[in-house]
């Protein structure tokens, strides 16, 4: 049987409708309408005279003929899109799609200071950045790559660091450690209002710090838990309570006084941020243009 256009996209369709587990979410990600999408399979279904979901009110499956054939689909549009990639090494540059999950922190330190500079010399390369302090299976969610913390990289990955260890601090305003209690000791936090994180994969982060040989490690009665970094900062930078961060997230805070080290001789130093992809697939030229942007623009002036 001969694949002809409508075939072919209405396979690819199917891949991402399978794969997203529905046709809203498939939707979204197709800039597409769910009856669009559902239009398109029922002909797909109506022209091979097979059904390939089980359809209800509140679900769609797949068929044990629709399993079948998403195994077969995958396989085949990978190899498909592995040779389109191929292309690239024959063109001055790359070329095509890009799209990348990152956490909030990765796409303001390590992303926004680079990005600009690699839309300018790739002009043909589509980039799409989701920020998303969550972990997310970024090969189940249609990603090229991903960018986490080196500990937090999952094993049948290939990563790739992209700059050195990353130093962690405690800080706070001015204005609140005023009135605040004594503070000489990590084990002073505790009587203190500290802001706890809660991480990508749900865990709360506990303080870690550091000073010579000494290492402490603090799970406090956090006055407030939150998700995401800004909102951290912008609790103590109003005089909330202390923050547990990145010291590259605070340097014009620190430079200019909203916020001060509390604990100066203390710190610690965590995990770089990796680039991360599928160790199955060939690094694309895109991906591989964007690393070496990131890496030449974290070196030293």
């Amino acid at each position: 049987m001969k694949l002809n256009r409508t075939d072919l996209g209405d396979l690819n369709l199917f891949r991402v409708i399978a794969e997203a587990g529905g046709f809203r979410k498939a939707a979204a990600e197709l800039d597409l309408s769910p009856s669009a999408l559902s239009h398109a399979m029922r002909g797909l279904e109506t022209r091979q005279g097979v059904r390939l979901f089980n359809r209800t009110n509140r679900s769609v499956t797949l068929t044990q003929v629709g399993r079948e054939l998403l195994a077969d689909v995958q396989e085949g549009l990978a190899a498909i899109e592995a040779g389109l990639e191929g292309l690239n090494r024959y063109r001055d540059r790359p070329a095509g799609n890009l799209r990348i999950n990152v956490p909030s922190d990765a796409a303001r330190l390590v992303l926004a200071p680079v990005l600009a500079d690699y839309m300018h010399r790739y002009p043909e390369v589509h980039v799409e950045v989701e920020i998303n302090d969550h972990v997310i299976d970024i090969v189940q969610e249609g990603f090229d790559a991903g960018i986490r913390y080196g500990g937090s990289v999952p094993e049948d990955m290939i990563a790739l660091p992209l700059g050195p260890e990353l130093r962690w601090l405690a800080v706070a305003s001015p204005g609140y450690l005023a009135s605040a209690p004594l503070l000489e000791h990590p084990d002073d936090l505790k009587n203190h209002k500290c802001i706890g994180l809660r991480m990508g994969n749900g865990r709360i982060y506990n303080w870690e710090l550091e000073r010579g040989t000494e290492e402490v490690v603090l799970s406090l009665d956090w006055s407030v838990i939150v998700n995401e970094t800004i909102l951290s900062l912008e609790l103590a930078e109003t005089g909330g309570a202390i923050c547990y961060t990145l010291e590259d997230r605070v340097r014009p805070q620190l430079a200019d006084g909203r916020l001060i080290h509390v604990l100066p001789e203390w710190s610690s130093m965590g995990p770089a941020f990796h680039l991360y992809y599928p160790s199955r697939r060939q690094l694309p030229e895109a991906l591989r243009a964007l690393l070496r942007t990131m890496q030449r623009g974290r070196r030293p002036a």
